[in-house]
């Protein structure tokens, strides 16, 4: 979808400022919140694409005036009420007013540090050989989804070259919605500076992209 997260190559923005020695949390409340995250995560009622898509449904001018973790918070909210786990009204209150959908898993402390050594590996084995080649000159689709999908807006019909075949993989735009995994071919896909950002681009730049192979045409 065409939401508040997909900002390459929009204004207005301001320029990207880089922290030096930046920590991994700017406040004790983050650190809880990457734990709740990753806590109902493992409940196995939804996959890691259904939680991006939550987060990038948040209503824009709230998302933009957002932090990072207050992102995830709020699609977490998302999840454990479309899910059952929890009412908006205990959400919103604290408290619990009746019993939940029972979790498929629970993450115990012990188990943290295996679960997250393990991480969530997405590639998947698949019938068919790959339709591109490395070296091939390919051109990505324009279209303008209002589910989820991983294909930028700044890279829609763009033609470039395909650099790598990385293997299959989970396609998420399916995933997301309940489609099943329905794994297809991963590429990386190098795009010119000019051909994604237009006339006064500087000419050494390029743009690499992962496409999965319904996002690409042959020319």
């Amino acid at each position: 979808m065409n939401g508040p997260h997909d900002l390459g190559g929009q204004m207005g923005f301001g320029p990207v400022a880089p922290e030096k020695d930046e920590p991994y949390f700017h406040a004790e409340w983050e650190k809880r919140a990457l734990g709740i995250t990753l806590s109902c995560g493992a409940f196995g009622a939804w996959t890691i694409d259904e939680s991006r898509h939550a987060r990038e449904n948040i209503p824009p001018a709230d998302y933009l005036a957002a932090s990072y973790y207050e992102i995830w918070i709020r699609g977490v909210e998302t999840l454990l009420a479309r899910h059952g786990f929890a009412k908006r009204e205990e959400l919103l209150s604290g408290r619990k007013l009746q019993d939940g959908a029972v979790p498929k898993r629970v993450l115990k402390a012990e188990m943290v540090p295996g679960a997250l050594a393990k991480g969530g590996p997405c590639d998947r084995p698949v019938e068919t050989a790959p339709r591109f080649a490395v070296g091939e000159t390919v051109r990505t689709k324009n279209f303008n989804p209002t589910t989820h999908t991983r294909l930028p807006r700044y890279a829609r019909a763009k033609t470039g070259v395909v650099e790598a075949v990385q293997g299959a993989f989970v396609f998420p735009d399916d995933n997301a919605h309940g489609g099943g995994e329905n794994p297809q071919w991963l590429y990386t896909v190098v795009f010119g500076g000019g051909e994604i950002w237009g006339e006064g681009a500087d000419p050494s730049l390029t743009v690499s992209i992962d496409a999965w192979e319904s996002y690409l045409e042959r020319l």
